[in-house]
């Protein structure tokens, strides 16, 4: 598939130092590629490409496609494009199940095609809607993904990413601590420290901005999001030690010319979304995104004094432009962030001369641009740049320990694609990433600075082996040096072979890396009275993933039956440990000695029910087991079970859409396994070794109009949360106090309503 479609990059913020960074082993890796880029001139082909759309403008996966009285056909993949070899019949026809076939005379272009498909049949005044899958599994894709189309997010509330993923096996999304509103990731049993975080394919909320990102994204604005487990291509850089999640914004050339949505819920959060597109003419459009929220209602439900959520305002903005002519397509936006969010004690009911507060203002501004050009779109030939940056400020205060964290992020990217033939195609590239960290703790009066500067260039080259799409293969290294650690390799491969028609396998190989920004990373830890113990000279932390998926798509009652079954095993040879188990008063950071790992099994079916049209059930399983080698107070090593972590996670979801598209019901069932808690002080134990099993559930009622919808919901219907989440919360300056020691909810059941409005292009 043609590069230009996969960059886009942020524009902005380099620094005056930053050109003058000499690095010889950067000047090789470019006269190296360079050559490779003026060589690579085999010719393959004559095919024709395009991609196939509904009316509103999502990809339709796995639509048929060929040539009119012939056999010669393909289906579209998840992002909706095919390619087929041309021939001498000019008649193409296109259908898709539920969708009325099109018929198209394909003439000569230099362009891919574009294809609607209306969604309706209409047979003797009877409409038949075919209901399409909100969450799907590519088929034709080598490396295990998932993609969440708009459809699915629309099942929850889904008022921001770290809210996307209620009705996702997968993925796992817990409070970091009780204090600070902080969102933690959770994919194969590891935190999401370990996820690469990508927006529009690059990479995105590294460093300061990963602990709160997940609230930087509102629900309103995304088109999509794509998962993947295990190690990624390298196209990404090195650092998806676990896995990789892709955000998709909406775009100005396909999203709709207006769209709004308003929300509220019962615990005084109000959000305000809207978004307009222009095409101001054929060639160039723009969009412009706005998000508002507010949570300024004070809860101490469980009366232990402090807010059950911190108060947060946030404002976020984003401009983005398209531009096309011809064989060449740019991109450019920019967008600004402000939030502010204020934990601790309650102040409204409880009446505290000098309350425990905690305070976080944050800033961030960042701008990417893709420029790509398409030398030959019969030969998928395509030459793509990415550029972006960020500038991340974030002051902060944890009762009376300042905490402030300034960062500033460059990332650079140019790619070349190209297919020799028909089953070889290479990818190949040059990456730079740079990040510049500002940081200082005040401490008990003593102020400690981690100031530091990463500059990583890098090369990597793919290729591609695909015979018939029965048997492919993805291979691929890159090579990086880092100013900090030197220099690296990253090896990986993937494996896809279609044994049948309905019988899919997978496999996976390949090395991760990344560092570790222990204070930017943890700082909710700040919001206990934990000593925080930072060893010198702490690794890059490296890990080597390994998996398998075996994909089943069985014919049940005229529908189909998928099931997926996975098992990913990652391997740490370096890690900085996160050890609260030595000392219940400390929190320890210090390079691994000896093993860590994390096994991950999975399974997953989903079935839509074909005598109750609309009807689609999805239930799945996951055990993790999560190891690491402790230190314990007399140098000796024990291994544990990671803290917080579930054993395992079952998840049932069932949603209906009556025929004619008026009312949809959703319902989600989460059940959480019991796990293991940071030992307690042996000689006042203020909490339990081991937590207990918990499930909850989320049920939305949704009503469909033309242009508009309303829904209302609830979440957390039953209203479970876990006793004393703050540890010793009556004294909050005390050696005990701890707001760490989050295993479960700490809201109870919230009801909420919201509007949906759009005014569609087509």
């Amino acid at each position: 598939m043609s590069l230009y479609k996969t960059f886009l990059f942020a524009s902005g913020l380099i620094r005056r130092n930053f050109i003058n960074q000499k690095n010889k082993t950067m000047t090789k890796y470019i006269f190296i590629f360079i050559a490779i880029l003026i060589s690579a001139t085999i010719t393959a082909g004559d095919k024709i490409r395009g991609y196939v759309y509904d009316e509103q403008n999502e990809p339709l996966t796995g639509a048929n496609v060929h040539w009119e009285k012939t056999s010669n056909g393909t289906v579209t993949d998840a992002n909706g494009f095919f390619e087929i070899e041309r021939i001498e019949n000019k008649r193409l026809i296109i259908s898709y199940i539920g969708y009325a076939t099109s018929i198209i005379t394909v003439e000569p272009q230099n362009e891919p095609l574009r294809i609607i498909l209306n969604g309706e049949v209409e047979l003797d005044e009877i409409v038949v809607h075919e209901r399409h899958l909100g969450m799907v599994s590519p088929r034709g894709s080598i490396i295990q993904t998932q993609r969440i189309t708009h459809n699915e997010l629309y099942r929850a509330a889904c008022c921001n990413l770290a809210e996307s993923f209620e009705t996702n096996p997968s993925v796992d999304v817990s409070f970091a601590d009780a204090a600070t509103g902080a969102r933690q990731i959770k994919l194969l049993g590891l935190p999401g420290t370990y996820v690469q975080m990508l927006t529009e394919n690059y990479p995105n909320f590294r460093g300061a901005a990963s602990l709160y990102g997940l609230d930087y994204v509102p629900g309103a604005w995304m088109e999509s999001i794509q998962i993947s487990k295990g190690t990624s291509s390298v196209k990404n850089g090195y650092e998806a030690l676990a896995g990789q999640i892709n955000v998709e914004f909406k775009k100005p050339a396909t999203a709709d010319i207006f769209s709004a949505n308003l929300f509220a819920n019962d615990a005084g959060r109000y959000e305000a979304n809207s978004d307009a597109s222009w095409h101001i003419n054929d060639n160039l459009s723009t969009g412009l995104l706005v998000h508002y929220s507010s949570d300024g209602e004070q809860h101490d439900d469980n009366d232990d004094g402090f807010l059950d959520m911190p108060l947060k305002e946030q404002v976020n903005l984003m401009n983005r432009w398209q531009h096309r002519v011809d064989n060449y397509i740019s991109q450019y936006g920019l967008r600004y962030l402000h939030e502010n969010r204020t934990g601790g004690q309650a102040t409204k009911h409880l009446h505290v001369a000098d309350p425990y507060r905690i305070m976080l203002n944050t800033n961030r501004i960042e701008g990417f641009t893709k420029q790509a050009y398409i030398i030959n779109p019969d030969k998928v030939e395509s030459i793509a740049l990415i550029l972006s940056g960020s500038r991340h400020e974030q002051r902060s205060t944890y009762d009376r320990t300042p905490y402030n964290v300034y960062q500033n992020n460059i990332y650079a990217s140019l790619m070349y694609e190209k297919e020799f033939l028909p089953m070889h195609s290479i990818s190949t590239g040059l990456s730079l990433n740079y990040d510049g960290f500002d940081e200082n703790l005040t401490r008990n009066g003593e102020k400690s600075v981690f100031d530091r500067t990463e500059v990583v260039p890098g090369a990597y080259m793919q290729y591609t082996y695909n015979l018939n799409d029965k048997f492919i293969l993805l291979a691929g290294i890159r090579a990086d040096h880092s100013s900090i650690y030197k220099f690296f390799v990253t090896p990986r491969i993937h494996l896809k072979y279609n044994i049948f028609e309905w019988f899919h396998v997978r496999a996976s190989a390949g090395k991760g890396f990344r560092t570790a920004n222990v204070l930017a990373e943890n700082n909710f830890l700040l919001s206990s009275s934990r000593k925080m113990m930072i060893a010198d000279n702490l690794d890059q932390e490296e890990a080597w993933n390994t998996g398998v998926n075996f994909s089943f798509y069985v014919p049940l009652g005229g529908k189909e039956l998928s099931i997926n079954t996975e098992w990913y095993y990652t391997n740490f040879n370096k890690q900085v440990v996160v050890d609260m188990d030595s000392n219940p008063h400390e929190v320890r950071f210090y390079n691994l000695n000896g093993k860590s790992y994390s096994n991950s099994f999975q399974v997953e079916a989903t079935y839509q029910f074909p005598f109750l049209r609309g009807f689609t059930l999805t239930g799945a399983y996951r055990n993790t087991d999560t190891k690491t080698d402790y230190r314990n107070v007399n140098g000796g090593v024990l291994r544990l079970k990671k803290p917080l972590v579930s054993d395992y996670k079952g998840l049932l979801t069932a949603s209906y859409q009556t025929p004619l598209k008026k009312w949809q019901f959703d319902l989600t069932g989460q059940f959480n396994g019991g796990g293991r808690m940071s030992a307690p002080d042996t000689y006042n134990p203020l909490w339990e070794a081991d937590f207990s099993p918990y499930n909850v559930w989320n049920v939305q009622i949704t009503k469909l109009f033309r242009q508009w919808s309303i829904y209302a919901g609830a979440e957390n219907l039953f209203g479970f949360t876990q006793d004393n989440p703050i540890i010793d919360a009556a004294n909050p300056r005390s050696d005990n106090f701890d707001g760490s020691m989050i295993w479960g909810p700490v809201l109870g059941r919230k009801l909420y309503v919201g509007l949906r409005y759009n005014i569609s292009r087509d």
